[in-house]
Parts: C-alpha cells; sequence; structure tokens
C-alpha cells in the first residue's frame, strides 16, 4: 500500500491509488482461495467427518471460500456428503461462534464439541481427518495457529488421524528455518478469566494466555495451499514452491 501511494501527488489521488490496489489485492486473495479449497477438497471423502478448528471462512479471510473451512465447503459443491465437528475454541470461542454460524448457513451439519472432547471422538473413530488454518508457516513446515491446535495434531498423530493445514502461500515465510523463530503474542489474561465480562475466577487468580502453539511439521500430513498440496519432507517442498513462484 506504501508502494501504491507513492505515485500521486495529492490526497484525491493517494486515496484513488490505495482503493485500487485494495480491490486488486481482493481479487487475488479471492483467486487463491478459490485455488486452494478446491485444490484441499480432493482430500476429503464422500462421507467424511471433519474436525476443525477456530474459523477459517468468510469471516475470516473476507473472500468467499476462505482456508479450512473453504475446503469443507468446496467438498460439499463437488456433491460429497461431509459433516463437521468443530471446536469452542477458547478462550474467544471462534469455533462455537462464527465456525458454526457459517456452517449452518451453508447447510453443512456441524456438531459443536469443547476443545477437550476431540480425542474422546478421535479415539472413538468419528473423525476421518483434521482441517485447520494457519498464521504462518516455517520452511520446515512448523506451523503457528490458534492455540490447541498442537494439542490436536499430537491427538491425531496418536489416532491415526490425517492432519491438514490449509493456508495460502503468503502465510509461509520462507526467510525462517523453524518454528522456534515464530513468537507468540500473549494477550489480556482477562480473556480467560472472564467471558464476556463475566469473572468466572476467584478474585487474584492469574491466567496464562498464548493466543497460538506451534505445530510441528511431523505431524502435519499435507500442506493445502493455493499453488498446490504440500507433502513431507517440507523444507525441500517449500523451497520448491517458492522457487516456482519467485
Amino acid at each position: 500500500m506504501r508502494e501504491a501511494a507513492k505515485p500521486p501527488a495529492t490526497v484525491s489521488g493517494i486515496k484513488a491509488a490505495l482503493l485500487k490496489a485494495a480491490v486488486a489485492f481482493n481479487r487475488e486473495e479471492e483467486t487463491a482461495m478459490a485455488k486452494l479449497s478446491r485444490a484441499g477438497a480432493a482430500l476429503l471423502a464422500d462421507g467424511f467427518t471433519v474436525l476443525t478448528h477456530c474459523n477459517t471462512g468468510q469471516l475470516a479471510t473476507g473472500v468467499r471460500y476462505g482456508t479450512a473451512l473453504g475446503v469443507i465447503k468446496a467438498a460439499v459443491e463437488q456433491g460429497k456428503r461431509i459433516r463437521v465437528y468443530a471446536d469452542e475454541t477458547r478462550p474467544l470461542l471462534q469455533g462455537a461462534r462464527l465456525t458454526t454460524w457459517e456452517l449452518k448457513r451453508l447447510n453443512i451439519p456441524v456438531t459443536l464439541i469443547t476443545d477437550s472432547m476431540a480425542g474422546f471422538y478421535m479415539s472413538k473413530k468419528v473423525i476421518d481427518c483434521v482441517i485447520t488454518g494457519a498464521d504462518r508457516i516455517a520452511l520446515n513446515g512448523d506451523t503457528a495457529n490458534k492455540i490447541g491446535t498442537y494439542s490436536l495434531a499430537v491427538l491425531a498423530k496418536e489416532n491415526h488421524i490425517p492432519l491438514y493445514i490449509a493456508a495460502p502461500v503468503s502465510s509461509i515465510d520462507f526467510t525462517i528455518k523453524s518454528g522456534s523463530q515464530i513468537s507468540i503474542e500473549e494477550r489480556d489474561e482477562r480473556e480467560i478469566l472472564q467471558i464476556r465480562g463475566i469473572q468466572i475466577a476467584p478474585a487474584g487468580v492469574h491466567a496464562a494466555n498464548p493466543a497460538f502453539d506451534i505445530t510441528p511439521g511431523r505431524y502435519i500430513n499435507a500442506i493445502i495451499t493455493d499453488r498446490g498440496i504440500v507433502k513431507p519432507p517440507y523444507q525441500r517442498s517449500i523451497l520448491k514452491l517458492h522457487k516456482e513462484g519467485s
């Protein structure tokens, strides 16, 4: 946007340039998410039950498909019968408030569960695969995503359930080698201690509130991108992806 604003010398010119750049960026995102979603849909068989975490649809991305939720939507558009288990995603409940709302509007069957129920349903062989989005991905496939994703990855591995990450290539940081180089945001402890202003813990208790965690690449079966599906070994396949896009 800084580059777009350079040539015009007037305020009206800068505004017009920024608007043009924003519209172009939105169109690029729309195209990228559609490609990502349709590519990922190939991993979902008819009759699959998918577990997802946090919100990754239109509300999260601002475009028609989204990432993990976009994959589910694209599979349904292809005529596949897909059911979804949605983690509530504490502490801000994006899964309960947003993901279920989007799936309901799309007429995709959804069951809301607490984050701590995921392992139970995996052990009961109810879940066929796990799909989440990503906020940042390192060269070795280590992925930063909403807190709780790492726990899902470990549970999925234990229960022999594939875990897929759906994210555009723009989420891959080609400058970092591993997830250890990703800093984790610590958010206000009141998000843990309260629910919509109502205190749920005794006064004086302190809480930890990391917004994200890091899932090692070794737990991820595939990364679904707008340039296709990337599989292990990630360092090699991600570098190849980077080279092809240069």
